[in-house]
């Protein structure tokens, strides 16, 4: 069983070569989080691995993530083979430690570590990566893909691929709290006359905050910062702030929007 959270859909793919490759059941962590359940409760089969696959959020796993696992239930957990994959534009800090140690909270422990570059979405601090750069990452993470595979297949413990960076107890340490505590809001979000009330970010959110009145966006209180809306918005209409009109849009070219709608 493998749990992901997505954006643009960098995780998705990632997590769907995984479970293709493994035969495992694919669960999306928005569409359990927008249910409003208490618990998040699933009943293993023998020997399943346990998956959580998501891209990085200043440094640290996004708050939505650490969210579902603390109201994760797994029944008939029997020390099973637990592995986490970020995906990330550059380097995860300390990233897994957050990991284990939010698992192990739960009784339950990280076997396997792994994380894959992909191209860069975050907009709000830089811009997309070049077409050349977008191309060169995607080939990678295929090769990174082949070696994490059987990795996972054979319940190999340990890491691959992970590029803490530079100083990430600071970053994961201080600047990921940051993020969670000031980023999570939608007040900077607009839409601009270019809109024409197709609904796709409405679709996309993984809050379910968007709904379109007089079909135009409007956002309610709830945020994941992933940014699908902006990226997935066929005329580049929704806007954060000042900063984002001049600059690119990416989403993962083998996603279908219809695909990172369900959750």
């Amino acid at each position: 069983m493998i749990f992901y959270f997505s954006g643009t859909g960098n995780s998705l793919y990632t997590a769907k070569s995984i479970a293709l490759h493994n035969n495992e059941e694919l669960v999306s962590i928005s569409a359990a989080v927008n249910t409003g359940n208490e618990w998040f409760e699933y009943s293993l089969k023998d020997n399943e691995r346990i998956g959580f696959v998501f891209p990085i959020y200043a440094w640290g796993p996004p708050k939505l993530v650490l969210e579902f696992i603390g109201k994760l239930k797994l029944n008939q957990y029997r020390d099973n083979y637990i592995f986490s994959v970020a995906t990330c534009g550059g380097n995860i800090g300390n990233t897994m430690k957050i990991m284990d140690g939010r698992l192990k909270k739960k009784g339950m422990h990280l076997n396997g570590r792994f994380s894959i570059k992909m191209p860069n979405n975050y907009i709000l601090m830089g811009d997309v990566d070049s077409e050349k750069v977008e191309k060169e990452k995607r080939l990678a993470a295929e090769e990174t893909l082949k070696r994490i595979n059987p990795t996972i297949e054979q319940r190999t413990s340990g890491e691959f691929g992970l590029d803490k960076g530079f100083f990430s107890w600071l970053l994961t340490g201080v600047v990921n709290p940051m993020f969670n505590k000031n980023a999570m809001n939608t007040a900077k979000f607009y839409v601009n006359d270019h809109c024409t009330g197709c609904g796709i970010c409405e679709k996309v959110c993984n809050c379910n905050t968007i709904h379109l009145v007089n079909k135009k966006p409007q956002w309610g209180k709830r945020c994941a910062q992933c940014l699908a809306c902006i990226h997935y918005c066929p005329s580049k209409a929704i806007q954060y702030g000042n900063g984002t009109e001049k600059k690119g849009r990416y989403t993962h070219p083998q996603i279908s929007i219809h695909e990172i709608s369900m959750k």
